[in-house]
């Protein structure tokens, strides 16, 4: 199953989140410039168990070397599949979680949910030599806590049937329930000490990430992180938006509402507005003039319900200003 998006937007542009993503591909670039010499980068700046219980190992690096990997590491990866399908996810959850802790703090749960997954990996494969790379640890953390926070948000869903692809929107604690059991599934059939995925790396993230969201949702934010919010706080609402159409008994005209921002309100705005109808949607380019206020009813004529002697109603947008 591959993640589209998910139906909550953040209310600030989540910069954190997007620098991240930037330092994972430049550091990916900086990868493919290594050539033959990426083996032993690999093994320096990734983190292998085998160093930090066999003495003789542990002796070649020093106390910096050591540490050093639990943070490098998360921002290395295995080839170009690795590095899209983290970053894609990381995209899809990561802005809300940034949006709900503000940005200082989402960079320390993040690094911190990195660092975990790597000491989960490294007792759980205790004797293997092979470097453990990849943002996945902390990603799998930034999903642990979109589950805590948002478990009923609706993630729109790529899934593969035999030879078709459908899309489907799904419950973020299905989507993540079921990932999550994919990995313990898959780490309890891979033996330990062997190349491939690393399994459990995810499952400590995501526990980390259970676990740390808790701490860190009552942290107090920062000073610093308020004065970041002034700046990357969203001038508009979502450009697609889906209603619930209301339909009173013995009437013709359906009753919905659009959400604006104060500027799009006074400044005027274009939405496309997606009604469901059973199991499909209509979706409609709708324009909010300028001028609007809180309760402003705009009338889309003839976009409401049939009677048996075809008559239409209409549908009615009220409209609704964040504060």
């Amino acid at each position: 199953m591959i993640p589209i998006r998910d139906a909550i937007r953040s209310k600030n542009f989540p910069a954190f989140n997007f620098i991240i993503i930037g330092l994972n591909i430049i550091v990916f670039i900086w990868q493919l410039l290594q050539g033959p010499d990426l083996k032993e980068a690999l093994y320096l700046y990734g983190m292998v168990p085998l160093r930090y219980h066999d003495p003789e190992l542990a002796a070649h690096f020093t106390r910096l070397q050591q540490y050093l990997p639990f943070l490098t590491s998360m921002f290395l990866h295995g080839g170009f599949l690795h590095i899209i399908m983290n970053m894609w996810f990381l995209y899809i959850f990561g802005d809300n979680i940034e949006d709900r802790l503000g940005h200082i703090r989402y960079l320390a749960f993040y690094l911190l949910c990195g660092v975990a997954a790597g000491l989960v990996q490294l007792f759980t494969n205790w004797n293997s030599n092979i470097p453990t790379i990849g943002a996945s640890g902390a990603i799998s953390g930034v999903m642990g806590a979109y589950l805590l926070l948002y478990p009923r948000s609706r993630i729109l869903t790529l899934i593969p049937i035999f030879f078709f692809f459908q899309f489907v929107e799904i419950p973020a604690f299905i989507f993540l329930g079921f990932w999550l059991f994919l990995q313990l599934f898959s780490a309890s059939l891979t033996p330990r000490n062997v190349g491939g995925i690393a399994f459990w790396a995810h499952i400590g993230g995501f526990v980390a990430g259970l676990v740390l969201i808790k701490i860190f949702d009552v942290i107090p934010r920062t000073g610093l992180s308020g004065m970041l919010r002034q700046h990357t706080e969203r001038q508009t609402t979502p450009r697609i938006q889906t209603i619930s159409p209301h339909y009173p008994p013995e009437e013709l005209d359906i009753y919905g509402a659009v959400t604006l921002t104060r500027r799009e309100a006074d400044h005027g705005a274009r939405k496309l507005i997606s009604i469901p109808q059973g199991l499909k949607k209509r979706s409609l380019l709708v324009t909010i003039p300028p001028g609007v206020h809180e309760g402003t009813r705009l009338r889309l004529k003839g976009l409401g319900q049939v009677d048996r002697d075809g008559n239409q109603g209409d549908l009615f947008l009220e409209v609704r200003i964040l504060d």
